[in-house]
């Protein structure tokens, strides 16, 4: 294209080399199917949504971090087709655990210390997968002792 201009102009192409510029960044490409201007406009709408999307995402986005020896629930939703943990569909549930956290491992993962019933799982997890265990003692359900009789029977009381 520009050998094209250089022998119609005759030594002072470079004045017209914007103009070919222009020429050809407004034509029709068949690789990328549009002008090449085009794409660049698309590009650069294509950033400004995702930076505005990010933007509305950090709003959400907060920092959480375990120390060693926290205790944290497992969110399992996403293993229903591999493991079942309990009954199956909705009732299903959306956590285990609590499990102790045993280190960090990287900026944002966490080993835990899973039981041996699940020693086929990988033991660390990101931290977006786990929720951050507070005990309660008024949770605590305390266990009545039953007498057990002579011939291995007990009274049943309401409760």
């Amino acid at each position: 294209m520009l050998r094209g201009y250089v022998m119609d102009f005759r030594g002072s192409w470079e004045e017209y080399l914007p103009l070919a510029e222009f020429a050809y960044n407004n034509s029709y490409q068949v690789s990328i199917q549009m002008a090449p201007y085009e794409a660049l406009i698309i590009r650069d709408r294509l950033k400004e949504a995702s930076d505005r999307q990010k933007s509305h995402a950090d709003l959400k986005c907060k920092e959480i971090e375990y120390s060693i020896g926290d205790m944290v629930f497992l969110k399992v939703s996403p293993w229903k087709k591999i493991l079942r943990f309990g009954k199956k569909g909705k009732l299903s549930p959306r956590f285990i655990g609590p499990y102790w956290v045993l280190k960090r491992v990287g900026p944002v993962a966490y080993q835990l210390e899973l039981p041996p019933e699940l020693d086929r799982i990988h033991d660390v997890f990101h931290v977006s997968m786990l929720r951050r265990y507070h005990s309660d003692p008024a949770h605590v359900v305390p266990v009545a002792e039953i007498e057990v009789q002579t011939d291995l029977t007990f009274e049943e009381e309401p409760v």
